[in-house]
């Protein structure tokens, strides 16, 4: 069955979410990485709404999202989004009742909005979302950060969005990169992930300022301070396949009180997708 599309709002943007079902059981929100969308976890909330009611939204700039005006795309606007989904599909009660997964960027964000709003959440998973790695010069000093972020603003501007002539041009993209997709997985994250032209042509739905990285948000002393607030388990995948290093001895994952770091040895970044059936078992029994 597919999931019930809805819409919301938040700081002045209209931002689509998806309904999985199933009512009067607890919430659980997943939030997609930086240039994916929400159905990129249709096989996860498919098997977790047996247990949970499941929402996934697309990120601001993402999907069937808006894109912003003035595109800087913060992290702390992205938290603002989470903050404004969370209070309507789990309102508040007694005690945290809301379960957040995150991926990548998703993952930045349910860790960050766990330790700002640490009351909300009982339960919170992260696949390869902690930050920059460490010497990442989205880390460095904030001259550099700032004349980066201008710099590639523009460039992004100048450039026109580039346009594939068919659905499996489109896949073959997808597929590139992320080669350990199988066909039907690239080509229903590509469909669900593009526009089609009046020429024919497709391209992606996501803002192309997004390859403009935000300039701030990215702090480790920021962030340190904000993990430590964090009063939930963590529930942390890291793929050894990946190009992002594994965390341990990272400030930020040393914030973290209570975690639990589960390796996927033939994973790359989107752990999610390269070993389902290894992250279903890992994660319905951390959530339980």
């Amino acid at each position: 069955m597919e999931p019930i599309s809805h819409f919301f709002h938040s700081g002045r943007l209209k931002l689509q979410f998806w309904d999985y079902g199933s009512d009067d059981k607890p919430v659980l929100v997943l939030v997609h990485g930086g240039l994916d969308h929400a159905r990129s976890w249709d096989w996860t909330a498919r098997e977790l709404s047996e247990t949970y009611h499941v929402y996934a939204y697309d990120l601001r700039g993402h999907g069937n999202s808006a894109h912003a005006p003035g595109a800087m795309y913060s992290l702390a606007e992205h938290i603002q989004d989470l903050a404004a989904l969370v209070d309507i599909v789990a309102p508040r009660g007694e005690g945290p009742n809301v379960r957040l997964v995150g991926h990548s960027l998703g993952g930045m964000i349910v860790l960050h909005y766990s330790g700002l709003f640490p009351e909300r959440v009982s339960h919170a998973v992260s696949i390869e979302g902690i930050g920059f790695a460490m010497g990442h010069r989205l880390l460095g000093p904030a001259p550099e950060r700032m004349r980066r972020w201008i710099d590639a603003s523009r460039n992004v501007d100048a450039r026109t969005p580039r346009a594939y002539p068919s659905l499996d041009a489109a896949v073959a993209r997808m597929k590139e990169a992320n080669p350990r997709l199988s066909d039907d997985v690239a080509r229903h994250l590509t469909l669900h992930g593009t526009n089609w032209n009046a020429d024919g042509s497709m391209t992606w739905k996501f803002d192309n300022q997004l390859r403009a990285v935000s300039p701030y948000g990215h702090s480790m002393e920021d962030t340190v301070q904000i993990f430590e607030r964090i009063a939930c388990p963590v529930l942390f995948f890291w793929g050894l396949k990946s190009f992002a290093p594994v965390p341990t001895g990272d400030p930020r994952y040393d914030a973290v009180r209570e975690k639990r770091l589960v390796i996927a040895p033939e994973a790359g970044h989107w752990v999610h997708h390269d070993e389902l059936e290894m992250f279903l078992r890992e994660t319905r029994t951390f959530l339980t």
